[in-house]
């Protein structure tokens, strides 16, 4: 068992760890529960009633935070030259196509999401060894291959974040930092639970929900009540 530093066994007693915080109050602890001198990430972790195994039941999507996760995302657009000026008007921070796929190739991977048009995605694929494990490897499905450049930047400069559950059942995601307030905090988390909820499969059986936490970066975790996303 790892050994605890003193300041973090100040914060576990303030967590009452057989109790379901409700949300508001959960967000509002969390940030007193903060470790760190830095502004950190406020997570939300959603264990699902799922099969990861199972294609059908390994999900993955993207939702759209009212107020951001806090950080500043660098974007990476791979297009041909006619999206270009399209890519750089809406935010991105990289535009092109040849040189960054042999930088990425070299090892370059100082960027939070890329973005693609499907016209190049056969050039692209070859980079899903590097890419994949990052989870950095464009997809449809999270609305990173596509032709509306402009759009796409534009959202996830906005706020938009892509999530997928891990092979436990449990999607972890990013949903503001400690210096956000406790009710932006709160409607972040309602707005991923809200889409996983619209997300569930039909072959998932038994309880969807089946437990939700919150935690900043080296701090204690809170468990909230699930019914307060329900509600």
């Amino acid at each position: 068992m790892p050994k605890r530093s003193k300041r973090y066994k100040e914060a576990l007693k303030k967590v009452d760890r057989q109790k379901l915080y409700e949300l508001d109050e959960a967000m509002q602890l969390v940030k007193e529960l903060n470790l760190t001198r830095f502004d950190s990430s406020v997570d939300l972790h959603v264990r699902l009633g799922v099969d990861p195994r199972k294609p059908d039941q390994a999900l993955r999507g993207t939702v759209k935070l009212p107020y951001g996760t806090g950080k500043e995302k660098k974007v990476l657009v791979l297009c041909t030259p006619d999206k270009e000026d399209e890519a750089k008007e809406a935010g991105a921070d990289y535009v092109g196509l040849d040189e960054y796929i042999e930088k990425i190739q070299n090892g370059w991977t100082d960027v939070d999401v890329i973005i693609a048009t499907p016209n190049v995605m056969a050039k692209v694929g070859k980079l899903g060894r590097i890419l994949g494990p990052r989870g950095l490897m464009p997809n449809p499905k999270t609305g990173t291959v596509t032709m509306d450049v402009g759009t796409a930047v534009r959202e996830v400069k906005g706020g938009k974040i892509a999530f997928r559950v891990d092979k436990y059942g449990i999607v972890h995601s990013p949903i503001g930092r400690v210096s956000f307030p406790p009710e932006h905090l709160a409607e972040n988390a309602r707005e991923l639970v809200r889409t996983l909820i619209k997300m569930k499969p039909a072959a998932a059986k038994g309880t969807y929900l089946r437990s939700v936490a919150t935690a900043t970066t080296m701090s204690p975790g809170v468990r909230i009540n699930p019914r307060s996303f329900i509600a």
